[in-house]
């Protein structure tokens, strides 16, 4: 964490943002009445840590601890969170192993390499979980940010305990009355018209300004990366007010010692 955002003042309560992966790489929002740029677009995610303010919050929509084996459909926060989303648990993917993580992360060299990367992860997949599961595209596109994270993670102790896991879906749910949302994010790999009102209007209730969440996001950032930055900023508010809920609430942690709990 660096001074690349306003400070706090003195005694105020800890600054609350949310990142969510999309095409330029991060989308950083500050919760409503936070300090500094509402919403940038970070092509790393070190780039993004220097910029957040001393003592942030901040909730990101990337796993975050990465199991040596997986038992069952996915870690046990996508399990525990999954009872509480009903219809929209379809959402939370499946995590699968460190292994298959790294062994689909990348860099490609072209998309022949690409595949090949896929292929592996998957056979990693296969053979560190119980039954057997292999990797989803979506999972599989998400593996350069799940691996990036981790790297920072584990390599900066300071910025484990400013940085939690969320899912979007989980935080609309809690913002939702801790009930899940009638409509899905996207139909078809096309953001979801009902569903995208319906979200702006649980943040717009929050304080969002509706010239934010219906104006252009930021160069590298679609409309659905915002609103899920959004609604995880909202989180990372709860987290530094010590109102979150964690699903497992627990401490399970990986190897690397890195907690697996997905907030909201």
């Amino acid at each position: 964490m660096g001074p690349g955002l306003e400070a706090p003042a003195p005694g105020a309560a800890a600054p609350a943002f949310g990142a969510s992966a999309c095409a330029g790489g991060w989308l950083l929002v500050a919760a409503p009445g936070g300090p500094g740029n509402w919403a940038r677009v970070f092509p790393r995610f070190a780039f993004l840590a220097d910029a957040l303010p001393e003592g942030a919050r901040l909730a990101v929509g990337v796993p975050i601890g990465l199991p040596a084996r997986i038992e069952g459909p996915g870690r046990s926060a996508e399990k525990a969170v999954r009872a509480v989303l009903g219809g929209r648990q379809s959402a939370v993917f499946s995590t699968p192993s460190r292994g298959a993580v790294e062994a689909g992360a990348g860099p490609f060299a072209d998309d022949l390499a690409r595949r090949e990367a896929y292929a592996r992860a998957g056979a990693v997949a296969r053979a560190t979980s119980h039954p057997p599961r292999g990797v989803s595209i979506h999972g599989f596109r998400l593996f350069p940010r799940i691996a990036e994270l981790d790297a920072a993670l584990r390599a900066d102790a300071a910025l484990r305990a400013h940085v939690f896991e969320s899912h979007a879906e989980a935080a609309f749910w809690a913002l939702n009355g801790e009930r899940p949302l009638g409509s899905p994010r996207t139909v078809k790999g096309v953001a979801d018209a009902a569903g995208l009102r319906e979200r702006r209007r649980l943040l717009e209730a929050q304080g969002f300004a509706a010239g934010v969440l219906h104006g252009a996001p930021p160069a590298g950032a679609d409309i659905l990366s915002l609103a899920d930055a959004c609604a995880l900023s909202l989180v990372a508010r709860r987290i530094a007010l010590g109102r979150a809920r964690a699903f497992p609430p627990g401490e399970e942690r990986d190897e690397a010692g890195l907690r697996i709990a997905i907030f909201a």
